[in-house]
């Protein structure tokens, strides 16, 4: 039997949906059953232990530090590192997102092994210690397959790659502690969120993103880009150009040197389109595009598309919206 170890990202009592889907491909990595133990920074909630046993979750290990107040990339891949060599895991897995990319380089820079980034298919082959792998290049717009040998994989899963799938087999679940050999630089390096400054909707879990781009107009146009976002329960996201504008923190960036979304639905308002944009909102279920230029690059790509100035069709918008919820 195949063990994989997989760093488990939750927000707000729930594991986050990239995690969901790095569990169901861990669990298809081996063609014989696979054991996986999940990773996470914080004492489990109800919620999110019910998650993980219905998701194949066989042992939780909960990281457990003097002086671990935040996220603590350098602590938590050393926790991988332990739990990895214990279990003499066939791989290590994590979501593609920034938290879970940044773990797994930390995990090959201690351990020696490569790091197979944004990964969409991964199987070991039987017998060996060698995966045959299907992973995003350059954005989305390359895909390369690969073959990976190493004494453990690392993977980190795309997040538009892999349906989340609870296991048809889920079993009892361990729950314990780990505390790793940390000195004090480990934890030198930790990012914390007071709830004052928390961003509410995490944008790569988001069932419903709303950006907005230089068409906006300045800071002042995106209070209708959050009033919006708010009335649909989404998040706010922006483009490259207003992040370096300084209009929009760089968190709410979406694009390939932002965040990846997958949405069920994706607003773009005044945004023409680049590919560094594209490359991160592709994966969108849905994509409604509001522009003054039709031939804008993102509307070739929506599914729907509104010529119209974005301060006179999103203010319409959420009238509308107003109005049909104020007749329910």
């Amino acid at each position: 039997m195949s063990t994989v170890v997989c760093y488990v990202e939750t927000e707000n009592g729930a594991v986050l949906d990239a995690s969901l889907r790095a569990l169901t491909f861990a669990r298809g990595l081996a063609a014989e059953a696979t054991e996986v133990s999940a990773l996470i920074a914080g004492p489990p909630g109800a919620d999110v232990t019910a998650q993980l046993q219905s998701f194949g979750v066989t042992s939780i290990c909960v990281l457990s530090a003097g002086g671990l107040t935040g996220y603590a990339p350098l602590a938590l891949a050393k926790a991988l590192a332990a739990m990895a060599s214990r279990s003499e895991a066939a791989a290590v897995v994590a979501a593609a997102t920034d938290h879970g990319n940044e773990v797994l380089a930390h995990l090959g820079a201690l351990t020696g092994l490569e790091l197979a980034a944004n990964c969409t298919k991964a199987h070991l082959v039987e017998g060996e210690r060698r995966f045959r792998l299907v992973r995003q290049r350059w954005g989305g717009s390359l895909i390369e397959e690969a073959v990976l040998s190493a004494a453990t994989g690392l993977f980190s899963v795309a997040a538009d790659s892999v349906q989340p799938v609870p296991s048809p087999a889920a079993g009892s679940l361990a729950v314990s502690e780990i505390a790793p050999q940390l000195d004090a630089l480990d934890l030198a390096l930790q990012a914390l969120e007071s709830p004052e400054e928390s961003p509410g909707i995490s944008l790569a879990s988001a069932k419903v993103v709303v950006s907005g781009g230089r068409g906006v107009g300045g800071p002042e146009g995106f209070a209708v880009i959050e009033e919006l976002a708010a009335l649909l329960g989404g998040a706010v996201g922006v483009s490259r150009v207003v992040t370096s504008l300084g209009w929009r923190p760089h968190r709410e960036q979406v694009g390939q040197t932002g965040t990846r979304v997958a949405p069920d639905l994706y607003l773009a308002c005044g945004i023409s389109g680049a590919v560094q944009h594209l490359a991160g909102c592709q994966s969108s279920k849905h994509m409604v595009a509001v522009n003054t230029d039709p031939s804008a690059p993102i509307m070739s790509r929506a599914d729907y598309a509104v010529i119209g100035s974005v301060a006179e069709v999103l203010p319409a918008l959420v009238d509308a919206i107003r109005a049909r919820r104020s007749s329910c």
